[in-house]
């Protein structure tokens, strides 16, 4: 006998329904199936997104998109759950979206036509951009100390960071690897760079949903 799948997320609240602004009546009639966890259940996108921007983390995720990386939709999911401070996509406007699951919806997400247009958004910021590849002189991630409000930077899928990423970065770290597989693909990379500056520099919690 095939197991009976469970509907995902909840269905039409209660009455009487609750009076805070944060809810959305529309959810509060329909039930709620989006991919959030039970804190944010019946709340409007815009009220999570302004619940989020109170408590994001100091670091940004950058990845270079020169030939359409099917890896980003992955890598504004994984921003979205380490609680990123925004991503940036360099190149290419367009991206695959389905694979950040509608996560993009909660995450700032910005624009950078060139690598120039983000060095120069991140210089008026102050940030330093580390890159992410596994590059001759790169420097073990697991055992570099990253700054507590930086850019981490991948490159296309394939060819990794570009000539010009290569120059402008402040450092290149390398995730280690131990099999055959001469490299990970984009979006497995931006989950471990970002969970390696969530165990050195954020406050560790347990869920509660």
């Amino acid at each position: 006998m095939e197991e009976k799948q469970s509907d995902v997320g909840v269905g039409p609240h209660s009455e009487p329904w609750p009076t805070d602004s944060r809810y959305d009546p529309e959810l509060l009639a329909n039930g709620d199936r989006r991919n959030v966890i039970d804190r944010f259940r019946y709340w409007s996108r815009e009220a999570i997104v302004e619940e989020l921007d109170l408590s994001r983390h100091g670091f940004h995720i950058a990845i270079e998109n020169w030939a359409h990386d099917l890896n980003i939709g992955t890598v504004v999911r994984n921003a979205n759950a380490f609680l990123a401070a925004g991503v940036h996509i360099v190149g290419r406007r367009r991206w695959n979206r389905r694979g950040a699951m509608v996560t993009d919806r909660y995450q700032h997400v910005s624009h950078h036509p060139t690598i120039e247009d983000l060095l120069s958004w991140a210089s008026e910021e102050g940030l330093p951009i580390i890159g992410i590849d596994n590059l001759p002189g790169s420097v073990a991630l697991e055992k570099t100390e990253l700054p507590e409000r930086c850019v981490l930077l991948l490159g296309q899928e394939g060819p990794g960071l570009s000539d010009r990423a290569r120059e402008a970065v402040t450092k290149v770290c390398s995730i280690s690897q131990y099999g055959s597989t001469r490299s990970i693909n984009a979006g497995v990379a931006s989950g471990i760079a970002m969970h390696t500056w969530i165990r050195q520099h954020a406050e560790i919690r347990e869920r509660d949903d």
